[in-house]
């Protein structure tokens, strides 16, 4: 069985991220992880913090690896030999984005494919940009993200983790 690629900016990491590579991870050898720095984007937290995030919410799939890098989505999977990249899609929208994507990686890198992966119907309005909007005005968030994520997003903004 092949190894997978998950990618994203993880800003945070939401319970809709974690159930997609949960899920990747008991149809693949192995998932990379991959949090993309990306320059156009102004993230809340680092890229070791959004690592570590996944790290933590992650620790009990033996066959996860959590990563980083810059560029090209397709080089790193050239460096890393993956050639299925697994995304979420939550709605249409999504999915419009996303074929883009998947048709250039695919123009870029012939053989790198791409694999749609339908959000939870708990998950599906989830975002990390909702996410942190709502945490940033002392909403609760306990329930849409990992305990450490809603931890270090209370901390950032000086709110409560609340559920």
């Amino acid at each position: 069985m092949p190894k997978a690629l998950c990618p994203g900016s993880f800003d945070p990491p939401t319970n809709g991220h974690i159930d997609v590579i949960e899920r990747s991870a008991r149809h693949f050898e192995g998932v990379v992880v991959a949090v993309i720095a990306n320059p156009s984007k102004q993230p809340l937290f680092s890229l070791e913090e959004r690592t570590e995030m996944l790290k933590e919410a992650l620790h009990h799939l033996d066959n996860i690896e959590i990563a980083s890098f810059d560029g090209l989505l397709v080089d790193f999977a050239k460096e890393r030999a993956l050639g299925v990249v697994v995304k979420g899609l939550r709605a249409v929208s999504d999915f419009e984005y996303e074929l883009q994507m998947a048709q250039m990686n695919d123009e870029l890198s012939p053989g790198l494919d791409t694999m749609f992966l339908t959000a939870k119907p708990e998950w599906a309005f989830l975002s990390s940009s909702l996410v942190k909007e709502v945490a940033k005005f002392g909403g609760a968030v306990a329930n849409m993200v990992p305990a450490g994520v809603a931890g270090a997003l209370a901390e950032r903004f000086g709110t409560a983790a609340g559920p």
